[in-house]
């Protein structure tokens, strides 16, 4: 399938940046993209607090998306390489995710490279899940599922955090989920065949990767870690079961879906979904197209225990 006849309008249309990145200027300019609040989902409640954790506070959302005695709770790291993503920015995600899986989810505000050295980002998902299970009683937690999602550089955190958890014998998540993820931050193109066969015109370019993660791995970041590359960990086995969401056009698909495959030859459970004419981003950015908002549903299926 050619790429999405809406998405390729949109990005023949969009200026191409030149010199280099400007952290602060690029999240001044996806701030300026965020809809008004009237304009939003609405749900049951929406609450900005902080989470106390070991690591330090970290600012959090919580999206209720219904008035009940209890709810199975959604832990959700946004995407942008690392140094680019807010509650704000991804708001729209949150409550989607919210609103169609009918758990309570919760957005961590994690701290952003470069300002913050690698693992502050990493440190800030890994303890928000833990002060989850440690403050079930006030979330109204049903104590059943305990799930992680994330977009991009938010799905390198997800499989990271599953890893750690797993090594920590923290044993309380129940289900991960990863939207074309970024999961090995070496990017010589031969490693694998999309970072070639998608290269350039699709938004995310195979020749910028380096320099947009550039933030991350100079803030101390390094891609051999299996918890900045998650495909370098050598044994996945005793992961929880996974959702990899991975998109036609992107550099990035090869990776997420090899995940998978190496999750399902370690015995544990994965779906690799790939979303047909989309590019990298799709979920934050094109999920308003009906063919691509499905990834909702999708989600929602997969973390009640559907199966196709």
């Amino acid at each position: 399938m050619a790429l999405h006849p809406t998405i390729a309008e949109i990005l023949a249309n969009l200026p191409h940046p030149e010199g280099p990145l400007d952290p602060a200027a690029m999240r001044a300019g996806d701030d300026a993209q965020v809809p008004p609040l009237e304009e939003r989902l609405p749900l049951h409640t929406v609450d900005d607090t902080i989470a106390h954790t070991p690591t330090g506070d970290v600012p959090i959302r919580i999206y209720t998306p219904v008035d009940a005695d209890t709810y199975g709770v959604l832990v959700y790291f946004h995407g942008g390489a690392f140094f680019l993503g807010s509650l704000e920015t991804h708001d729209h995600v949150a409550r989607s995710l919210a609103h169609e899986t009918g758990l309570k989810v919760i957005a961590v505000d994690y701290r952003l490279a470069p300002e913050n050295a690698f693992p502050a980002g990493l440190d800030d998902c890994y303890a928000v899940v833990r002060w989850v299970a440690d403050h079930g009683d006030e979330l109204a937690w049903d104590e059943k599922t305990l799930a992680i999602a994330g977009d991009s550089s938010g799905g390198t955190f997800v499989a990271a955090v599953a890893a750690l958890a797993h090594d920590d014998g923290f044993e309380r998540i129940t289900h991960q989920v990863l939207y074309y993820p970024s999961l090995d931050l070496d990017f010589d193109v031969d490693r694998y065949p999309s970072l070639r066969e998608n290269a350039e015109g699709y938004g995310v370019e195979t020749a910028g990767l380096k320099g947009f993660n550039s933030f991350y791995t100079d803030s101390g970041a390094d891609p051999a870690d299996p918890r900045v590359s998650p495909l370098k960990r050598t044994d996945l086995t005793g992961l929880p079961p996974a959702l990899i969401v991975t998109a036609q056009y992107d550099p990035m698909r090869d990776e997420g879906e090899r995940y998978g495959a190496r999750l399902t030859d370690a015995g544990a459970e994965a779906t690799v979904s790939r979303y047909a004419g989309a590019n990298h981003g799709f979920v934050q950015h094109f999920s308003w197209i009906p063919d691509y908002h499905q990834v909702f549903a999708e989600t929602a299926a997969f973390l009640r225990g559907d199966r196709k």
